[in-house]
């Protein structure tokens, strides 16, 4: 009864240590948070009237106002109908089109009583029930299909968000190095996302081991082709506006090579999970194996993950300026031209540092894993 005990101790010690820090990083406190404007209040609003006179169709490009009557529908005013303008600048990608009916989220502007409301802006369309369904669906179905490991990979998940949140993007605000810090950031990552689910064993060391030591790697490829590329930071979207908001500061090449270690970081633990779990049951079934054969396996079951998986980064890049390319397609412009394009070459960068760093996990968690495992 008592090993039984100590067996379930030691099954929920982890995640509730996780469970705890994830709570303290998300109460630590920020230089970038804002504190509540007491003259102004965020709530939800239905449109029940729309006039369109005031909109100024050139083509397919709409400029001038839209008039919306709303009824607020939460908070201290709830109920109360107020008239909103909408303001169109003639970009389709920051302007919003409302229609009778809709939900948007409008901040109130009250004035120095707070008791009586001086303008109504309109922010966008209401997103947040929908977003709340949605992740309370993932959620769900994650419980359902893989049980507690469901719970601990919900815990990663939030654990992973906060610290991007709270620590790495701030972080970057501030001026610290990008490349150090997102390297110590994305270890620690990393090592909470594999012991939560692989556990604080063999299993889990292997795994982190191989990505840790995939991570570093590529951060240093991208370093390397990074100067070589020569491009730069200001490349992705909103990185120059950072600039003219007062962080001109900022080393936005640094960053956007960060960007790449970063995001192909995932990947790899996939990668390396996959490989260390594969070992482990070889291992279990097969106890005498040795070292060798081991490696050899490993080396056969990483083989065949590779194959997929480079596809799978550059489907999920390429699905981020599929338009960009449409444009240059249509255009007619030379191939040549393209490739050599700067926003194109940082693209190109993204995905086959990315690639190297997933074709370099593979051996490197084999042969951790043959030797680790191989150890009585």
């Amino acid at each position: 009864m008592g090993s039984v005990f100590k067996e379930k101790r030691k099954v929920y010690f982890f995640p509730l240590v996780i469970g705890i820090l994830t709570l303290l990083i998300y109460f630590l406190p920020s230089p970038f948070d804002q504190d509540d404007d007491i003259y102004s209040r965020r709530v939800k609003a239905k449109i029940v009237k729309v006039d369109n006179c005031g909109i100024v169709e050139t083509g397919i490009i709409k400029t001038g106002s839209q008039s919306l009557e709303v009824v607020v529908q939460g908070g201290e005013f709830k109920g109360d109908t107020l008239i909103a303008s909408n303001q169109l600048i003639g970009r389709m990608e920051f302007d919003k089109i409302f229609n009778l009916g809709e939900k948007a989220l409008v901040v109130l502007n009250l004035d120095e009583d707070m008791n009586k409301i001086v303008n109504v802006n309109v922010i966008d369309h209401y997103r947040l029930g929908v977003e709340f369904w949605l992740l309370l669906l993932f959620f769900a179905f994650l419980i359902s299909f893989a049980g507690f490991v469901g719970v601990k990979a919900i815990l990663s998940f939030a654990f992973t968000g906060i610290v991007i949140w709270k620590l790495l993007l701030p972080g970057f605000l501030l001026g610290y190095p990008p490349v150090p810090l997102s390297l110590a950031l994305v270890a620690l990552i990393t090592s909470v996302i594999i012991l939560l689910v692989a556990g604080v064993n063999k299993k889990g060391f292997v795994a982190l081991s191989g990505s840790i030591v995939g991570v570093i790697v590529t951060a240093i490829l991208s370093m390397v082709f990074g100067m070589l590329f020569n491009v730069h930071g200001a490349i992705k979207p909103f990185s120059e506006t950072l600039l003219y908001s007062g962080y001109n500061h900022l080393d936005l090449t640094q960053i956007f090579l960060a960007s790449i270690f970063i995001s192909s970081s995932g990947a790899m633990m996939d990668i390396a999970m996959d490989i260390a779990v594969s070992q482990h049951e070889i291992k279990t079934i097969k106890p005498t194996i040795s070292t060798k054969e081991l490696i050899g396996s490993g080396f056969n079951i990483g083989r065949g993950v590779i194959g997929t998986m480079t596809t799978t980064l550059l489907l999920a890049y390429s699905g981020g300026f599929s338009a960009l390319l449409m444009v240059f397609i249509a255009q007619g412009t030379p191939t040549v031209n393209i490739l050599n394009l700067n926003y194109v070459a940082g693209e190109i960068l993204h995905t086959m540092i990315g690639s190297f760093g997933l074709v370099l996990v593979a051996p490197i968690t084999a042969v951790l894993g043959g030797v680790i495992y191989g150890r009585q």
